[in-house]
């Protein structure tokens, strides 16, 4: 490449990773004390995966890593981004676990935490660092042990949540190269933080001097108001990025929205202009995955030969925060998509 020409960061690797154990939506439904079709009428939902009692947020991201990374050749990688709300712990990061179970010890690693917008966060920084110059390729990882965090008998947020991990890896191309992203828009409004939070386990819940109640730990979600300004900030975020793009709403092959349920995945697709059937839905299949669902509705997208070569890829999501985020890329030539892998215990790191 000359020095003339401005480099880009492109998709080289993808890889994906779900629990072991599938959740049916009759089991979660007799726990609930729901009729069975309640949750597939107002959400979409049929199952979910769930991680054991003694798995972990980076279990799953080391299984979506190490498949990502043998998809193109375990190439050297200089940082780990890892996308998650659920880290094993609050302190420290959960990345540099990761890389170090991937036998990346000494790359740079580290969090981010925009909720289910955080891979497009993720993957626009790792973007942004290797067109920088600074870094050569890196590893993106979008993880969650979500239903770590939610009350199994809330009506609200049991059926809607599954675990899982997608991980894509990043190399350093040419100007022009398919698989780079080409415009993105993040956003925030913290005024709204209350519609989707977990109270305690932070600085502010220990600093109101109260004892941690059991009822605070777990994650709360007003439904209404995360569907009124999901559809919203998704659409307005799309709008923005088509545009710097130079596209139009029937230019775009395949939308690839954050999997929240599928009636505000039908309303976003609807009101951006993009025609339902080219909207990428695997919610009925994994459930709201929060970070990791945009890697994971990918490659079941290319598991099902829905993806192709030069496709036009829009990606939109929203998540607590609240965020908001959106990107477009084309989409490059990879290796057909694996199954995805199964979680890797701590004792089996590699």
């Amino acid at each position: 490449m000359s020095s003339g020409q401005a480099a880009t960061a492109v998709i080289a690797g993808i890889g994906a990773c779900l629990p072991e154990r599938m959740v049916k939506n009759e089991e979660v439904s007799a726990r609930l004390g729901l009729p069975d079709d309640w949750i597939r009428d107002r959400t979409g939902i049929e199952q979910r995966y769930v991680i054991e009692p003694t798995g972990a947020t980076s279990d799953l991201a080391v299984g979506a890593g190490r498949q990502a990374l043998d998809s193109c050749g375990n190439p050297d990688v200089d940082f780990v981004l890892l996308a998650t709300c659920t880290p094993d712990q609050t302190f420290p990061a959960t990345a540099p676990a990761v890389a170090a179970r991937l036998g990346l010890k000494g790359v740079a690693a580290f969090d981010v935490n925009a909720a289910c917008s955080g891979f497009i966060y993720a993957l626009t920084i790792a973007s942004s660092m290797i067109q920088a110059g600074a870094f050569r390729s890196g590893l993106v990882i979008g993880a969650e042990a979500v239903t770590a965090s939610v009350d199994p008998h809330d009506q609200i947020t049991a059926p809607v949540f599954g675990d899982g991990a997608g991980a894509v890896v990043l190399r350093r191309g040419g100007p022009g190269e398919p698989g780079a992203v080409l415009s993105q828009v993040m956003g925030s409004d913290g005024d709204l933080l209350d519609i989707l939070v977990t109270p305690a386990g932070g600085s502010r819940q220990r600093a109101a001097g109260v004892p941690t109640d059991i009822p605070e730990s777990y994650l709360r979600m007003q439904g209404r108001l995360v569907y009124k300004y999901a559809v919203k900030h998704m659409t307005a975020a799309s709008e923005t990025v088509l545009a710097q793009t130079g596209w139009k709403p029937e230019d775009v092959d395949w939308l690839v929205a954050h999997q929240a349920n599928r009636r505000i995945l039908t309303a976003t697709a609807r009101a951006i202009g993009v025609p339902a059937e080219r909207a990428v839905v695997n919610v009925d299949r994994v459930a709201n995955t929060s970070a990791a669902s945009i890697p994971l509705a990918l490659v079941d997208a290319m598991a099902e030969g829905r993806l192709s070569p030069g496709d036009r890829i829009l990606f939109c999501a929203f998540g607590g925060g609240i965020t908001w985020a959106a990107a477009t890329l084309v989409w490059p030539d990879l290796p057909p998509a694996a199954a995805p892998a199964p979680p890797v215990p701590a004792a089996s790191a590699v």
